[in-house]
């Protein structure tokens, strides 16, 4: 049974869109899901399913989440060769000197539109950096992504995408969980 990797966007951050990990957990083995494990509070799901459609899987994890916890959130879903695609094709850990806890990824639902692609990476904030590969936004945020203007709703505006970003230790993670 193939393995997936599901990231919930906006969950349990600032106090919103509450959801316990555990419960996540049950709500989506009662759905079908198999051997169902996360990692930290953040909405990242790894599991098994006889699905083969991402945006199949997606629908049925959004839908379990507002029948199960009364919220609307947006779910991608990867499998771990396109997760493991995104973490190798980062340019950033690739440069000298670049501190690995400040780099980020903001996933796509979808390969953006290259005019919008190019709109966005013409904004300029200075020290971040955004390069733009494929479905992924790999983000540089030397003061954190916290003080960035590049943050997911302003590329979600931007290149007309759903997106959810993870900072690169949950991607490297996430990555290392799948081939267990």
């Amino acid at each position: 049974m193939p393995k997936y990797i599901a990231l919930l966007r906006s969950v349990n951050v600032v106090g919103k869109n509450i959801i316990r990990m555990p419960e996540l957990v049950q709500a989506l083995e009662k759905e079908g899901f198999k051997e169902v494990s996360t990692y930290i509070q953040s909405g990242n799901v790894i599991f098994n399913d006889a699905e083969e459609s991402c945006q199949s899987l997606a629908r049925r994890i959004s839908e379990t989440v507002t029948k199960g916890f009364g919220l609307t959130l947006h779910v991608l879903v990867l499998t771990p060769q396109e997760l493991s695609a995104v973490v190798s094709d980062n340019p950033f850990p690739r440069r000298a000197g670049i501190d690995l806890t400040k780099l980020h990824v903001t996933f796509l639902d979808r390969d953006p539109d290259p005019v919008k692609a190019e709109k966005l990476l013409s904004y300029n904030f200075p020290p971040d950096e955004i390069i733009i590969r494929g479905k992924a936004a790999y983000l540089h945020c030397p003061g954190g992504y916290g003080r960035t203007k590049y943050d997911n709703t302003f590329i979600e505006k931007k290149l007309e995408a759903r997106a959810t970003s993870r900072n690169w230790n949950t991607c490297l993670k996430l990555t290392e969980l799948c081939r267990q």
